[in-house]
């Protein structure tokens, strides 16, 4: 069993959608982050810089229980223990990796700021707002350019994919229109059709 600890954020969202595409069975645990949970001595032993999300394996490596943070992380590492979504073949792997820290190092960061200064900005910071809605536009341009050439970020459905859909689906919170970039309009509506992504945006109910 799987113990996740999460709230309804895109980074949250990838673990809940891996957990359903696997089958793992889990118990989602809701961490308020609107009301600072993620900051409580009790969740800070599972994580340390008090971020969701988190999990705890109890069927970790060689039967023993593991405790994970950062998605990324968790994300490789549920692959791993079901050999799914992340491909032995070294080219496919490490194009998913590719993708995968693409979405860690630039739109998750980028996305969210966009995200800060547009929706929960106390007051309007233009700079701000004209730098990271621009550089979002610019990554979607990166993920249109590369939807152009295949169907999915790797060369199949992968972890590069579910890290990257939770951010897109946030698209209308940093004013972009997918109608712009038709590439991912399509990925974004093909995944959005698989039952376990439906399951996993909703988690924690």
């Amino acid at each position: 069993m799987i113990d996740l600890y999460t709230w309804s954020t895109p980074n949250g969202r990838k673990i809940s959608i891996l957990l359903e595409e696997l089958g793992l069975p889990y118990r989602a645990h809701a961490i308020d982050i609107t009301r600072g949970q993620e900051f409580t001595p009790e969740f800070l032993a599972i994580n340390p810089n008090a971020k969701i999300p988190a999990i705890i394996d109890h069927e970790g490596p060689a039967g023993k229980p593991i405790t994970l943070f950062e998605s990324g992380a968790i994300l490789i590492y549920l692959a791993e223990k079901r050999g799914q979504y992340l491909a032995n073949d070294p080219r496919t792997r490490y194009l998913t990796l590719q993708w995968l820290m693409f979405q860690m190092g630039g739109v998750g960061p980028i996305f969210g700021q966009a995200h800060h200064f547009l929706k929960f900005a106390p007051q309007p910071v233009p700079y701000a707002i004209e730098r990271f809605t621009t550089e979002t536009r610019r990554l979607y341009g990166v993920l249109e350019q590369r939807l152009s050439d295949a169907p999915y970020l790797a060369d199949a459905y992968s972890i590069a994919d579910i890290a990257t859909y939770p951010w897109v689906a946030r698209h209308e919170w940093h004013s972009v229109n997918l109608v712009d970039f038709p590439k991912v309009k399509d990925w974004f509506e093909r995944i959005s059709l698989r039952p376990a992504v439906a399951k996993g945006m909703v988690v924690p109910a």
